[in-house]
């Protein structure tokens, strides 16, 4: 339940300096009446511009930050003092306790919930349209049908003198179909969420995609090289592999064996053909020395003779002493070479015998050592190239695995595909909401609507009004009287004054048969223009029993003291030296 408590104005419009209170918190029918003595009080009948309506526009102005009528907000603030305004309103909401403290000059808004003061967020010119929107959320109504449902009053515009539009705006919100649209709205910013979600996922999927085609570019290139270097590494191999079989083919150890056999085989034949230069070389020798010993005899023959050996001619013995012993000298030398050839002859014939039976000379693949060595330096480079290749570990293997089970993301849909599914299933809400052929909203609008004609032909006989008013299904109203059809200005004024009150009264039961119950109801001046004494009498009978049976506090403002001894309790608004007061009995905090 909805209970407005009571209400306190300070610097409002006609109230001054002095704070007055107004308790809303009772269950009964309350007059109120005026009476402006600057005009000559109740002598003169002054009940004009005493603050009557003022009660309202606080009540306004502290719910939603404006007067029920149009006045513009530094209008409300009282002409005479000017600053310092404020209205206090305290209200019920299922049991929790609210305050709103509402001024200007200085700007000031407050909102208490439970007695603890709410953080004020978007502050501008003394107001915060969150908190608003807070408050605005607790009554459940907009500033509009708060006129239409709660404080009636004879300035506002009467629902069937409104354009066909606003009819119809505020009907749907009274019917409940602006539930839908606050739900539909509300569900507009849940599928731009889910919109964005989709569109998130679809860009991080797509860049995930990216990312994984980049990476499996690279895995490409990488096996792309791999093969190359499996490719080169295996030509490798078999280029090692053939190069060892080629030289296996001869044993390199048993050529190496050979050239060393070779090697004796040449020194002994060297030794031997050595020892056989040596052997002719003394045998020339020796027949050169006995050639000339031979000649040295021939000499000393002739010597002996007393002949020249070169020409013959008789020489005298001295000399030839001389030459004698110089032949013998020189055949003792030849002698004595003969010998010495001799002897190196017998030496080197025994090398000879030696060495004459050396064998076939050994037959090598390679001319020389050093190409048998040179072959077996590249057997052995080409098995440790081999070994070393054999060895070698792909170098990219690693990388693809890593980059394949670490680098490439599996890309799930699962959240996405649920994502769509919202999406859709949003969508199909949405013309759920808003297609005025959803079924929803046909029934939702025929059970309420329903209610709201049956309501409204109990109150329209209850005031004594004899046409006919209906809502029809695209929320038109049809006017009838015997069969005639009307338009709501071929009413009278008190007629018209008796279907306001009826639809109004129909509208607050819908109202709080959909929301919740509000504890309120202003009648201002309604009653007076231009009702007979039966629509009075009717409509105060309606209200008492409003009062009576649904706990309400009711209040009629009016103009006609002849209605104080119709009720109970009446509340005097007074009008002295330009201030408003009220006789009430609510403390001023």
């Amino acid at each position: 339940m909805f209970k407005i408590k009571d209400l306190t104005v300070k610097n409002f419009m006609s109230v001054g300096n002095s704070t007055q209170a107004v308790n809303f918190n009772r269950q009964d029918l309350t007059l109120v009446l005026g009476e402006n003595l600057d005009l000559g009080g109740d002598d003169s009948g002054a009940r004009n511009g005493t603050g009557k309506t003022t009660i309202l526009n606080a009540l306004s102005y502290a719910l939603y930050g404006e007067a029920l009528t149009k006045i513009r907000k530094d209008n409300l603030i009282n002409k005479t003092n000017t600053k310092n305004m404020l209205v206090t309103l305290d209200f019920e909401v299922d049991g929790n306790e609210y305050r709103v403290e509402r001024g200007r000059k200085p700007n000031l808004f407050k909102f208490y919930v439970n007695a603890q003061e709410q953080e004020m967020t978007d502050e501008s010119q003394g107001d915060s349209r969150q908190t608003q929107l807070e408050v605005e959320r607790l009554l459940r109504m907009s500033h509009e049908m708060f006129k239409h449902v709660v404080a009636l009053n004879t300035y506002t515009e009467p629902f069937l003198s409104l354009r066909a539009n606003d009819q119809r705006a505020l009907i749907e919100q009274l019917l409940g179909i602006t539930i839908l649209s606050d739900k539909a709205d509300n569900l507009k910013d849940l599928q731009k969420l889910t919109k964005d979600a989709v569109t998130e996922e679809e860009f991080r999927i797509k860049a995930v995609g990216d990312a994984n085609e980049r990476i499996e570019q690279q895995i490409d290139n990488l096996r792309k090289r791999q093969r190359l270097w499996y490719a080169q590494h295996d030509e490798s191999m078999e280029k090692f592999t053939k190069g060892i079989e080629q030289l296996s083919k001869i044993d390199i150890d048993n050529e190496l064996v050979i050239h060393n056999k070779l090697d004796k085989w040449n020194e002994k034949e060297k030794t031997y053909n050595e020892a056989e230069r040596w052997v002719a070389s003394a045998w020339n020798d020796t027949q050169k020395q006995q050639d000339l010993i031979d000649r040295i005899d021939k000499e000393i023959a002739l010597l002996k003779e007393h002949k020249c050996h070169s020409c013959g001619q008789d020489i005298h013995d001295e000399k030839q002493d001389a030459l004698l012993k110089s032949k013998e000298k020189n055949k003792k030398t030849a002698n004595d070479a003969i010998i010495a050839n001799s002897q190196k002859e017998e030496e080197h014939t025994k090398v000879m015998s030696k060495h004459r039976n050396i064998g076939d000379k050994p037959e090598t693949f390679y001319p020389s050592r050093d190409d048998a060595i040179e072959h077996k330096n590249n057997l052995a480079n080409l098995e440790t190239q081999l070994a070393n290749k054999e060895a070698e570990q792909d170098p990219y293997a690693e990388q693809i695995q890593e980059m394949e089970t670490a680098g490439i993301e599996k890309i799930d849909y699962d959240n996405l595909n649920e994502l769509v599914n919202i999406k859709e299933h949003q969508e199909f809400l949405m013309k759920l909401l808003t297609n005025k052929d959803s079924f929803i909203r046909k029934r939702i609008i025929d059970q309420n609507l329903s209610f709201l004609n049956s309501r409204l032909n109990v109150y329209l006989d209850k005031i004594g009004l004899p046409h006919q008013v209906k809502f029809l299904n695209d929320l038109s109203v049809e006017i009838t009287e015997l069969g005639r059809d009307l338009d709501f200005d071929n009413l009278s004024r008190g007629e018209r004054n008796r279907l306001i009150l009826s639809m109004s009264w129909s509208f607050r039961d819908v109202w709080e048969s959909l929301y919740h119950p509000i504890n309120l109801l202003f009648i201002d001046e309604l009653v007076d223009s231009g009702m007979d004494s039966s629509g009075v009498e009717n409509a105060l009978g309606i209200l008492k029993k409003m009062s009576r049976e649904s706990n309400r506090s009711v209040w009629l403002v009016s103009h006609k003291d002849e209605l104080a001894g119709r009720v109970n309790n009446t509340l005097h608004v007074v009008k002295e030296n330009g201030f408003t007061s009220y006789n009430t009995d609510v403390d001023i905090v």
